[in-house]
């Protein structure tokens, strides 16, 4: 990516809205690149192996040293309503540092207690943020 990470991200964000047929994994490439640009040596791996809670999106990993798991969600999905699921409590009870996101809003959990949101855009209905 040019530029700034994040604007580079909001930009990918944006141009998948705006073509009208995105899914909640068509966000996934620059969710990982983003993730990967925070820090030289993390890597953000897609759909990783399945764990004893379920199937995080992603693994977040400096070397073999797991630094967090990433839950994410289609562009406008409530997470107020996913926080209230089976899967995110299992999460929340069993993975020490969870991002929740719906690729524009990141909610922060560690040890399954809510720290912090930043929402970095929202969607108007012509796919701009």
């Amino acid at each position: 990516m040019t530029g700034a990470p994040i604007t580079q991200y909001l930009k990918q964000i944006e141009a998948n809205l705006k073509r009208g047929d995105s899914t909640e994994h068509t966000h996934r490439p620059a969710l990982k690149t983003l993730m990967e640009s925070v820090r030289e040596g993390v890597t953000a791996t897609n759909e990783p192996r399945h764990i004893e809670c379920g199937a995080p999106d992603f693994i977040i990993t400096r070397g073999e040293v797991p630094l967090g798991y990433i839950e994410a969600k289609d562009v406008g999905k409530s997470l107020g309503e996913v926080e209230k699921t089976d899967q995110l409590k299992r999460y929340l009870g069993s993975l020490g540092n969870l991002l929740l996101t719906d690729y524009l809003e990141f909610r922060w959990y560690v040890n399954g207690e809510y720290r912090q949101a930043v929402r970095m855009a929202r969607p108007a209905l012509d796919g701009k943020l």
